[in-house]
């Protein structure tokens, strides 16, 4: 591809971080700007995720040329300099910049409910809900379930921790989080909620399919609705108070233990 000056008479307008502007509907409604080649590559393969403009560099434009062919796209030649200066210096975006619609929404009845589900508890940082996700696409987790307020935007940043598991695991929004994990209860879905507290180790409870791991925010934990809504809480345990896991971390290691004791049939 030959390297031509890039023109912005229409530049992407990115959302980076968790703050939000207008309603959390509004937001997800008009679309994100995804970069990073994992990233990308995930969307670029994934058939429900609407596609509006690719910006790339020769180098990067290569990598992904055949999902660029398969999805028959125009790309717009860019410099590292060009998307420094549309996504911030400070984004690591590999030579990459997709504008790219939102994926539909799910419910709980678009998951396979018999594998092993994430539920994560008001939890705001797009850093550790990225992270999540990735663990969860590495140990085969169904689905993330995730708070419809006081969770982040899907925003390239996200994404960008996700590695590409945005693309990959179903995510599902829900207002009211007691109400769906009785619902995973009454659909036969044990719910184990992580609590530092707890007086069972994780590593201890006898883990079964289908089985839904909920994680609270740093600090304040789980809430206490969804704590009664939990068949059994556990712990990680650590070697000492100062090896406090953050959400992402924690997440990872109940994923990993699941994945252990609750095999797929």
């Amino acid at each position: 591809m030959r390297r031509q000056k890039s023109s912005h008479s229409k530049p992407f307008t990115p959302s980076q971080g968790g703050k939000k502007r207008g309603s959390r509907r509004r937001a997800e409604s008009e679309g994100i700007v995804l970069f990073g080649i994992h990233a990308v590559q995930a969307a670029l393969a994934n058939p429900n995720r609407p596609v509006l403009r690719l910006q790339a560099t020769e180098n990067a434009a290569q990598r992904l040329k055949g999902l660029i062919a398969e999805r028959k796209l125009s790309v717009e030649p860019v410099t590292p300099k060009d998307l420094d200066r549309l996504l911030g210096p400070d984004t690591v975006h590999q030579g990459v910049a997709l504008e790219a619609g939102p994926l539909p929404p799910l419910t709980l009845d678009d998951v396979d409910l018999s594998g092993i589900l994430l539920v994560l508890d008001q939890v705001t940082d797009p850093h550790n809900v990225g992270a999540a996700l990735r663990s969860a696409a590495a140990f085969g987790a169904s689905g993330l379930v995730l708070t419809e307020r006081h969770s982040p935007p899907f925003s390239g940043v996200l994404a960008k921790s996700a590695s590409g598991a945005l693309d990959l695991v179903p995510v599902v929004l829900v207002k009211n989080l007691s109400q769906v994990l009785s619902e995973l209860g009454e659909r036969g879905v044990m719910r184990i909620g992580l609590a530092e507290e707890a007086d069972m180790a994780l590593e201890e409870a006898p883990l079964t399919r289908p089985l839904a791991l909920v994680l609270g925010a740093e600090g304040k934990g789980l809430r206490h609705l969804t704590r009664e809504k939990c068949d059994q809480l556990c712990r990680i345990s650590t070697v000492s108070a100062l090896a406090s896991l953050n959400v992402s971390n924690a997440a990872a290691i109940a994923m990993h233990w699941a994945a252990m004791k609750a095999p797929s049939a």
